[in-house]
């Protein structure tokens, strides 16, 4: 499936999440909402975009926007991953690919030569019109969370 692009109508979801809580992008309508993909739990770049995005919650609360991480792992790790790091942003699992399919990010990589499918890091912005204002691709974890917190900013 190609990968959803600025001006799509975000597809909708529901998802188990953290915490046993129900996860679902119509429950956010009319919010602003950072949805950011990642390949796995507790790996380094993940965690340190998790911490990121963690560490911004109480600006993007005060600007109305939700912000939700996606991996394929299940309820059960990212609880670990949750618990471990204090990490206060929702996590929901996609342990079926479901949603990661639908969004484009479920991808062939390549390591070492060796192929095999997986999650490529993105980060999608949707208004509060519920289209995607923005995607950020292959993302590099550095800073990220701060970018995407001036594009929330932007989008008032």
């Amino acid at each position: 499936m190609d990968q959803i692009k600025p001006g799509d109508l975000a597809p909708d979801f529901t998802l188990p999440g953290s915490g046993g809580s129900e996860i679902s992008l119509s429950a956010h309508k009319g919010r602003i909402v950072v949805l950011f993909f990642y390949p796995k739990d507790d790996t380094s770049g993940c965690t340190a975009e998790a911490i990121g995005f963690s560490g911004l919650k109480p600006e993007f609360d005060a600007l109305d926007a939700v912000v939700i991480g996606l991996s394929p792992d299940s309820v059960k790790s990212h609880d670990r991953f949750r618990d471990k790091h204090g990490l206060s942003v929702d996590l929901a699992s996609d342990e079926e690919k479901r949603v990661l399919q639908t969004y484009g990010v479920w991808v062939q990589k390549s390591m070492y030569g060796r192929k095999y499918m997986g999650v490529e890091r993105t980060t999608v912005l949707v208004g509060r019109d519920g289209k995607v204002a923005r995607v950020w691709n292959k993302v590099k974890v550095p800073g990220h969370a701060a970018e995407v917190l001036e594009a929330v900013k932007a989008l008032g």
